[in-house]
């Protein structure tokens, strides 16, 4: 079982997968762009600093674990797992391909992937499932489920929720890509979720609130334990599109099939912001 790497180098690392997104995006069938862009510092902390995975045995015992409950967002958990080293980046070239295993939801034909995701609310519920499996078995192993913050108007999020505290499952965190967006508008426009952290709270929950762009910061809340006999809840604020100018904190980002002048407009923006935070164009 691999140990989780180094920090450093992370924030190259997110800039390489916000690549790997456009060009998805950019093939004929398009894709998720905002979602995945807001995940990406989220994805690449758990990958690089702090799950306990092996790209070369992705189904090794005693694997801490990762749902993308917010399965829309595939893209992005793919280009982490390529960077992570799950597969050769270059397979990325067959995303959605017929018969391939990039689709656009991920599951399991696709090395890293714990289990078919994205019918929203699934994710949780799949969630304290494993914690409560590593529990039984006695492992160690912890278990980290990705929501979108749309997602958690669907009422299985707050059952799931409302089990694992009675549970006391203290191996189990749900992260939430606060970006507060969704198809429809604004997260608040559509059914309100504020106060969200009191809501957690409300069903027994421990819960930390962070920039979910600061990948350093994401690494140093994931990185730690909750108390004892209390599941986490971290809420991460982030920006739909994050990375894209021209889409950023817009609704019209939520899925999107790049042109060619957008895809270059797009490398541009984001080789600009890897030169401004002092990294390698290339």
């Amino acid at each position: 079982m691999n140990e989780p790497i180094a920090a450093a180098g992370l924030d190259g690392r997110c800039a390489s997968v916000r690549e790997r997104i456009v060009e998805m995006c950019a093939g004929a069938e398009g894709g998720h762009l905002g979602g995945s862009m807001s995940l990406v510092e989220i994805l690449v902390a758990l990958y690089f600093a702090v799950l306990r995975v092996d790209p070369a045995e992705p189904r090794a015992p005693g694997r801490d674990r990762l749902v993308l409950s917010k399965g829309h967002a595939g893209i992005g958990l793919y280009a982490v797992l390529a960077e992570r080293g799950f597969f050769p980046a270059a397979d990325l070239a067959g995303y959605a391909e017929p018969g391939g295993r990039f689709a656009a939801h991920p599951a399991p034909e696709t090395p890293g992937v714990e289990v078919p995701t994205g019918s929203l609310g699934h994710g949780l519920p799949l969630g304290v499932g494993f914690a409560l499996a590593a529990r039984l078995s006695g492992s160690a192993a912890r278990t980290f489920v990705v929501l979108g913050d749309g997602e958690l108007q669907e009422g299985s999020v707050w059952e799931a929720a409302m089990a694992a505290a009675s549970l006391r499952l203290d191996g189990l965190t749900a992260v939430v890509d606060r970006n507060g967006l969704q198809i429809t508008g604004g997260t608040e426009d559509v059914v309100g979720l504020e106060p969200l952290a009191d809501r957690w709270r409300a069903f027994g929950w421990t819960v930390v609130e962070v920039d979910g762009h600061d990948v350093r910061a994401l690494v140093d809340v994931l990185g730690k334990p909750g108390p004892p006999d209390r599941p986490v809840a971290v809420i991460a604020r982030t920006v739909k599109g994050r990375g894209l100018p021209f889409v950023e904190g817009q609704v019209r980002s939520h899925y999107a099939r790049l042109g060619d002048r957008q895809r270059r407009r797009a490398h541009a923006a984001l080789r600009a912001a890897r030169r401004a935070d002092g990294g390698t164009d290339r």
